[in-house]
């Protein structure tokens, strides 16, 4: 294929590329090209042979001739013939420098203003990043909606950062708007971890062969990075493989092993001594597969042609590879290249590598498994710094080729160097957050990736990047810095071996706006006018340039017949006010005047011209404007307005003054509604982010006259690092007044004022500046201070503030200036005093606040008391505790004992006073500390012998022993009387875990409870204590050993006995159960159990409040351990609220129940239920004596037996044989006889008269058989 032939030609003309494909001739057209389809074409052949491509590169340039412009160079607007219009584009609402985090979403646009409208057409927009056009991606989302164009990045990665641009084309030109979007890095998932690469690509693909490449991140983390691991993922599918399994210090990386025809994506990890870190931004995905296969830079195909010719070379083993060498070399890897054979068959050819090492002559296959499909191959496993031979053989289906020739010595080690420090960095002021930093590009450095840049705060050891992706300019602005901070910069360089030591650092700066050279002046106007001379006013630029303005120069020109003459200077003196006066004028003659402005930074612009004003004197009664309106202490809610009175005061002087307000969008009104005299006033109640307009009237007798220019829009919000006057009183009672400023700039100065004048009293205050500080001292303070102060600070954009000194505030600060001189050491507690063991005394007291030099003295009635056997002293400086210990308090020890403490100037003093009684009982008590603590060196009761009821009203008398040993002899006594070892009482006595208990009472058989039934059971239980009067008594308790002794006793008679009684009720009364009802054929029974029951236990019971006296029908009483109220023959009167009132020892325990409603309702039904039951129990029929079990009788003999019955009604009566009733006859007589008594008599029984029998009684409540056996016998069979 012939190359291709490039024609170039002017907008709308035609382009012809044409090419020869053997005998074919191919043509691709390009017909009314035009400036957009400037780019490089490339047309492609391909058949069963291969593939051949040429390249050629079209340039359309412009209709009119000169330099090409770039794509993001301005360029000017021109005709478009089309639409017979000239496209005018602004770009307003435009986006700021702006700052996200990886990971987060960041959107940001322009509102696009085209002018004149045409309709249906759109401007195009295009979106760039560092001069690279953007296209739209899941990472990239770009929007226009016909008036605002929004760029939005998804996720963000540090890939994203850089200065993007926004480019707006028309038919006649176009503009671009750019700003800087930064990228900070993710939290780090371990501490101390670097942050993740960035800038993933893959290059020189091939069949099982690719090289990833990365950038290293801008922070290392806690250490140095020590290497990179390399993840893959084939692309279909989430899992990530680690590529390399030990971490590579190089940015360059030959991944091989790949899968023919598979796609893959990358990833990389930075790894330190802390961790690893997140993983980049996955690479684009590539596919492993021959770069003559891919298509993706060939042409588009309408079509292929197919040959089937048999292949001459089918069979052929391959030729040797050329032109091996060493593409890429490091300590962890060498990658090898070459060409293919010419010869190598029709089906291809694959790759073994050898290797040797030089000097010899013993070639070794490297890859001895799987030949390689590429012309590129990886070698691992090195050693560094040994020579090495390489070749290559070619191999397929028919053999394995000759080598190549050998590449010759190569040793292995890095080929790249680190790159050399960057020059020194230079950085210099750019705005409020911002500064501008420069330095010497990195001098020989290989295969540049960029440089980082660094930045500290003076006086921090902390390192922070300004970029996190590396900027290949020596020039860069780092945004986000905090205003009023001093900042040193560094940079360092990176390549694809690692970083460069970091560059020398810059000096200090200060971050703030450079000052530049002031905006022009407005408002040029005519405040006065007499025959010779004029007095001009005018308004300050809106723009000082950073610095404050230092003065004007006016020029001047006469006007003639409208015929403007030259320009003249009036003053060779800068003028400082706003004010000027023009003389030496011509009456009658017309002047304009034009002024500039002039800072530190130079002079501005010259104004726009005033009107012709004409020269003559004035006529006017009322005052001229006020002049020279500003503002200080702009506040989010407040602001004062300053002025000077008119130059021209009318017919009498100015008397007062009126200033109005307007805020945006509402409409002008007043401030004071009388004048006021003074040339300030503050203004309150604003509304914080509006703005706001002022002008001022001057008043004299003759009237109002005319509103000053117009000061504003003035915006209400407090300033970024603002502050306020603090008034501060030191340690020596000086009183001042502290205003801090961080805005300070070259030629800063405080401005203090009295009353919004210069001080004409000097000597009231003294002023002490250090750099962005300003501390106005009152030498002298008094009535004749109070006023309002402020301070103002020269070359600032309005930092100011004031402080208003009232005679109330003046009174608190003198307070405290003489609690200052005089200080006293405060004391978190006065002295107090603790007895210790042994009857030690400890006084002692805690200091709130004291320094290191605090020194104590200790005084006892103005004696200074010192370190000795006596007294012991202690201040503990860490906690501020000062303490003071004696061993005993004697009698000579009445009196005061104080804490005199000094610290530098500061004094502070606590006593106590120990005197009268209260010395003497704390006397007692140190003796009883000191007795004790030798009573606690021998055998010795903790706790003293005392008594205790258990919950199963068990009566103890119990003491706790210490200090007791197996020798120890415990002996107890009952009213003197020692209790033997053999005594039944001795049983009783129990110790266990140093507590000694003694069981006191005697035994007797506990009740059994039980709620159906009212009486004993019948079975006698486990005995149990019982106290009783006999066990009255005086009780001691004797420890005794070779170390000492001890002794105890309790007094249990006459109240010491009640004591014990009141508390067993306690705990009898405290065990009774809730109240419940019983239902019984005689009524109710309401009862309750206790734990044990005593005599001397109290029990009554209360109906509806009410005390209930014992009756026939109502009595209460105790079974066992059961306390009951029986209510016989209940009626609806025993409803209601019972209560049973057990006494405790004190006022006595209740339980209530209620006894109606349902409760009432349920029992009452149960007792007639079973009175019912009882009553037919009494009255029914029944056989109750007279008849035996068995009878036995002779043959022949006479049976007579009578049963006695009862019932109620009399019962009917029936005897039966063999469940078969018997009448009377001759064989059976029946009688029955008062209804008592049933007879029946068997005359001359007989063997048939054996059986069972029954007398059966029967009435209406019931029946009952009395049964009994009859057995007929023979003599004879008895005989036998």
């Amino acid at each position: 294929m012939s190359p291709i032939i490039p024609i170039i030609a002017a907008v709308y003309s035609v382009v012809f590329v044409v090419g020869l494909v053997g005998n074919c001739l191919v043509m691709y057209v390009i017909i009314r090209c035009d400036f957009y389809d400037t780019a490089k074409y490339c047309a492609s052949a391909l058949n069963i042979k291969g593939e051949a491509s040429s390249v050629a590169t079209v340039v359309v340039k412009r209709f009119k001739e000169g330099e090409e412009a770039g794509p993001l160079d301005p360029k000017p607007h021109g005709f478009c013939t089309e639409h017979g219009v000239t496209f005018e584009t602004a770009i307003i609402d435009s986006f700021e420098v702006a700052f996200g985090s990886e990971g987060e979403t960041l959107s940001f646009g322009c509102t696009i203003i085209v002018y004149p409208t045409v309709k249906k057409y759109q401007p195009e927009i295009v979106w760039y990043r560092n001069a690279t056009a953007l296209t739209s991606s899941k990472w990239v989302h770009m929007l226009w909606t016909g008036e605002r164009a929004t760029l939005t990045l998804a996720h963000l990665n540090k890939e994203d950062e850089g200065l993007y641009t926004l480019r707006v084309n028309t038919k006649s030109g176009f503009e671009t708007y750019s700003a800087y979007v930064f990228v900070k890095d993710a939290e780090v998932e371990v501490e101390g971890a670097p942050v993740a690469p960035l800038d993933v690509r893959c290059h020189d693909a091939n069949k099982d062969y690719v090289v990833v490449t990365w950038k290293q991140p801008a922070v290392e983390g806690s250490s140095p990075i020590i290497g990179y691991l390399i993840d893959r993922c084939e692309v279909g599918t989430h899992h990530w493989a680690q590529c390399n399994d030990t971490p590579v210090k190089y940015a360059r990386f030959p991944v091989t092993g790949l899968v023919e025809g598979r796609s893959y994506t990358f990833r990389v990890r930075a790894m330190n001594r802390a961790g690893v870190s997140l993983p980049s931004r996955v690479s684009e995905a590539v596919a492993a597969m021959d770069p003559h296969d891919r298509g993706g830079a060939s042409a588009p195909w309408t079509g292929m042609i197919k040959f089937t010719e048999e292949d001459a070379t089918a069979g052929v083993v391959p030729g040797e590879p050329s032109d091996v060498v060493v593409t890429e070399a490091t300590k962890s890897y060498v990658v090898l290249g070459w060409k293919p054979p010419v010869q190598r068959g029709h089906e291809g050819v694959m790759y073994y590598v050898e290797k040797c090492v030089a000097g010899t002559d013993n070639w070794q296959r490297v890859n001895t498994g799987i030949p390689v499909k590429s012309p590129r191959f990886a070698l691992f496993d090195l050693a560094e710094g040994k020579v090495y031979n390489f070749r290559v053989r070619c191999c397929n289906s028919a053999g394995v080729g000759d080598p190549s020739l050998p590449t010759g010595d190569i040793t292995v080690g890095d080929k790249l160097d680190l790159p050399a420090a960057p020059g020194s960095a230079v950085a210099t002021r750019n705005t409020d957050t911002s500064v501008v930093v420069s330095w010497g590009a990195s001098k020989e450095a290989k295969h540049l990736a960029g440089y980082y840049i660094e930045y500290s705060v003076v006086g921090s050891d902390a390192w922070a990047p300004c970029n996190n992706k590396p900027v290949k300019t020596t020039r860069f602005v780092c945004h986000g810095l905090k205003t009023g901070e001093t900042c040193v910069f560094r940079v360092k360089a990176v390549n694809a071996a690692g970083y460069s030591s970091s560059s020398s650092p810059s000096e200090p700066v200060l971050v703030k706006a450079g000052i530049a050279v002031t905006g022009r002046p407005t408002g040029v106007s005519l405040l006065e006018a007499a025959k010779d001379y004029m007095v001009l006013g005018w308004k300050e630029p809106a723009n000082n340039g950073g610095a404050d303005i230092r003065g004007y120069f006016v020029d001047y020109r006469t006007v003639v017949g409208g015929k403007a003459g030259h320009w003249h200077e009036l003053n060779k003196k800068a003028v400082t006010s706003s004010t000027y006066k023009a003389e030496d004028l011509k009456e009658n003659v017309f002047y304009q005047f034009q002024l500039r402005a002039m800072n530190m930074a130079g002079l501005s612009e010259v104004s726009l011209p005033s009107p012709a004003l004409e020269c003559k004197e004035w006529t006017i009664t009322v005052p001229g404007v006020p002049v020279g309106l500003y503002v200080l202490e702009v506040r989010d809610s407040s602001l004062v307005v300053l002025w000077e009175k008119p130059t021209f005061d009318g017919r009498s002087p100015v008397n007062g003054f009126y200033l109005d307000l307007k805020e945006e969008g509402k409409n002008w009104k007043g401030i004071n509604e009388k004048a006021t005299t003074l040339k300030y006033m503050k203004v309150n109640g604003l509304n914080c982010g509006k703005s706001y307009k002022f002008r001022l009237r001057a008043q004299n007798l003759a009237g109002v006259g005319k509103a000053s220019a117009v000061l504003g829009p003035i915006l209400a919000q407090t300033k970024p690092g603002a502050h306020e006057i603090v008034i501060d009183v030191d340690d020596d009672g000086v009183i001042s007044m502290i205003f801090e400023c961080s805005e300070m700039a070259e030629g800063s100065e405080f401005v203090w004022s009295k009353n919004y004048k210069a001080m004409a009293d000097t000597s009231r205050l003294t002023i002490v500046t250090e750099g962005g500080k300003s501390r106005a001292i009152f030498n002298d303070p008094s009535l004749e201070d109070l006023g309002t102060f402020s301070c103002m600070v020269t070359n600032t954009d309005g930092a100011s503030s004031s402080y208003t000194l009232t005679e109330e505030g003046l009174k608190r600060l003198l307070d405290m200036s003489h609690a200052n001189k005089f200080p006293i050491i405060p004391f978190k507690t006065e002295m107090s005093m603790d007895l210790l063991e042994k009857g030690r005394v400890r006084f002692w007291t805690q200091v709130e606040k004291f320094t290191a030099g605090c020194q104590v003295e200790y005084v006892f009635n103005d004696s200074i008391l010192t370190q000795g056997e006596k007294y012991t002293m202690k201040f503990d400086k860490t906690t501020g505790i000062i303490e003071m210990f004696m061993d005993s308090l004697e009698v000579t020890d009445e009196g005061t004992f104080t804490f005199n403490l000094v610290d530098g100037k500061a004094t502070g003093q606590t006593s106590l006073v120990l005197i009268g009684d209260e010395f003497r009982e704390l006397q007692k008590k140190s003796e009883f500390e000191r007795a004790e603590w030798v009573r606690r060196q021998g055998p010795h009761f903790v706790e003293y012998l005392g008594f205790t009821v258990t919950p199963e009203c068990d009566v103890l008398l119990k003491c706790t022993l210490g200090n007791i040993k197996k020798e120890t002899e415990i002996t107890w006594f009952k009213d003197g009387i020692e209790i033997e070892e053999e005594d039944e009482d001795a049983e009783k006595i129990e110790m266990k875990d140093g507590v000694l208990t003694f069981k006191i009472g005697k035994c007797v058989v506990k009740k059994e409870k039980t709620e159906e039934k009212l009486k004993p059971a019948p079975e006698a239980k486990a005995p149990r204590p019982k106290l009783s009067k006999k066990d009255a008594g005086v009780y001691e308790v004797k420890l005794k050993d070779e170390r000492g002794k001890d002794t105890s006793l309790i007094n249990l008679t006459e109240e010491g006995y009640q004591a014990v009684l009141n508390e067993l009720f306690r705990v009898i009364a405290n065990s009774s159960s809730e109240i419940k009802v019983l239902s019984t054929e005689h009524g109710l029974i309401l009862y309750s159990f206790i734990t044990y029951h005593t005599e001397e236990l109290r029990v009554g019971w209360l109906h509806k409040d009410a005390k209930i006296t014992n009756s026939d029908r109502v009595q209460g009483g105790v079974t066992g351990e059961q306390l009951w109220l029986k209510i016989n023959e209940p009626t609806e009167k025993d409803k209601g609220k019972y209560a049973m009132d057990i006494f405790d020892g004190k006022d006595g325990l209740k339980r209530i129940f209620d006894l109606s409603g349902q409760a009432w309702e349920e029992a009452f039904e149960e007792f007639q239920r079973l009175k019912a039951a009882a009553i037919a129990e009494r009255n029914r029929a029944r056989v109750v004596g007279g008849l035996p079990d068995v009878v036995t009788i002779q043959e022949g003999k006479s049976l007579n037996l009578t049963g006695n019955v009862w019932g109620d009604p009399t019962p009917e009566v029936t005897w039966m044989k063999n469940d078969r009733e018997l009448v009377s006859d001759e064989h059976y007589t029946l009688k029955y006889e008062h209804g008592k008594f049933a007879s029946i008599t068997i005359a001359a029984v007989s063997t048939a008269d054996s059986g069972k029998y029954a007398l059966l009684v029967k009435n209406k409540y019931g029946t009952e058989a009395g049964e009994f056996t009859v057995s007929v016998y023979f003599p004879e069979d008895e005989k036998k």
